[in-house]
C-alpha cells in the first residue's frame, strides 16, 4: 500500500511538547501537598543519585515515588484533583503552535493520539478537551476506590510508548505516522515515525 493510501496517525507527547512545562510534579504537589512531596523526594534522594549515575532508572524511581504518595488514596479524590489540575493546565500551559498543529491534523481527518508518561488522573480530561481520539499514558492501578500507587504495566516512556501504540493500532507500517516529542523519553517513538518532529514548537 502506498503512503498516500494509508491512514495517518499523529502521536503527540504532552509534557514540554503540548504544554510549556512538566505537569507531573505540579499534580503531585496539588494532590499531596508540598511537605509530603518534599519528604518523599528526600527519602528517595539516594535513588535519584543512582538514576543520575545510571545505576537505576527513571521508571523505578517514579514507581517508588508514586507508591509513597498515592498508595491507599481515594481514586475519586485523585480524579477530582486531576480535573482541577487539568483545568489549570488547559487555561495556562498550552503551546499555541502545538494547538495549531493539532488542528491541522484534525482538519485532514488524521487520528490524534496522545502518548505520555504523565498520569491518567489529569490527562483524561485534557485529552478529551483537546479532542484526541485516544490517550496512551501512565495509569495507576486501583482496587474499588482505593489507589494502590502501583503503575499498571510500565511507565509510558521510551519504548513503552511505541509498544502501547502498537497494541492500540497494530503494525505501524500500515500507517503514516507523525510523531511529536521533546525529550529522551520520546526518541523511540520519533524513530518509529515517518515524520518525526523533535521540539518543533
Amino acid at each position: 500500500m502506498s503512503d498516500s493510501a494509508k491512514p495517518v496517525i499523529a502521536a503527540f507527547d504532552f509534557d514540554g511538547t503540548i504544554s510549556f512545562h512538566d505537569t507531573f510534579l505540579p499534580f503531585l504537589l496539588r494532590a499531596c501537598g508540598r511537605m509530603r512531596v518534599a519528604a518523599a523526594l528526600a527519602q528517595l534522594s539516594g535513588e535519584a543519585v543512582r538514576v543520575v549515575l545510571r545505576r537505576s532508572n527513571r521508571n523505578q524511581f517514579k514507581q517508588r515515588l508514586l507508591m509513597k504518595l498515592l498508595a491507599n488514596d481515594s481514586v475519586a479524590r485523585l480524579q477530582q484533583i486531576g480535573a482541577q489540575h487539568a483545568a489549570h493546565v488547559l487555561a495556562t500551559q498550552l503551546r499555541p503552535a502545538a494547538l495549531a498543529r493539532m488542528a491541522w491534523h484534525r482538519e485532514r481527518g488524521h487520528q490524534l493520539i496522545m502518548v505520555s508518561a504523565s498520569l491518567n488522573f489529569y490527562l483524561e480530561p485534557i485529552a478529551a478537551q483537546l479532542e484526541f481520539n485516544e490517550l496512551l499514558c501512565t495509569r495507576i492501578t486501583a482496587i474499588d476506590d482505593c489507589c494502590t500507587g502501583a503503575i499498571a504495566e510500565v511507565n509510558c516512556r521510551g519504548m513503552e510508548k511505541v509498544r502501547q501504540l502498537q497494541l492500540l493500532c497494530g503494525d505501524l507500517t500500515n500507517y503514516v505516522l507523525y510523531a511529536y516529542g521533546d525529550s529522551a523519553g520520546d526518541h523511540e517513538l520519533l524513530a518509529a515515525a515517518n515524520y518525526p518532529h523533535y521540539r518543533p514548537f
